[in-house]
């Protein structure tokens, strides 16, 4: 099965772009926020970034 990216329908904080990066590369959430908010801090680049993920990535499709 081919791995795709999407946001997270549960368990999100925000627009649930962490979660599904999370999700696809296999690690835990919780890293994934860090790293945000370190890039945020850091660059200021991690909020651009997450806006265009949040705008251009599609969500998780339903489980019927």
């Amino acid at each position: 099965m081919k791995k795709k990216l999407y946001k997270v329908r549960q368990g999100k904080v925000l627009a649930g772009v962490c979660g599904g990066l999370a999700k696809y590369f296999d690690v835990s959430p919780k890293v994934v926020r860090w790293l945000f908010v370190l890039m945020c801090a850091a660059f200021s680049s991690g909020l651009i970034v997450y806006i265009l993920l949040m705008i251009f990535m599609r969500k998780e499709p339903k489980n019927n």
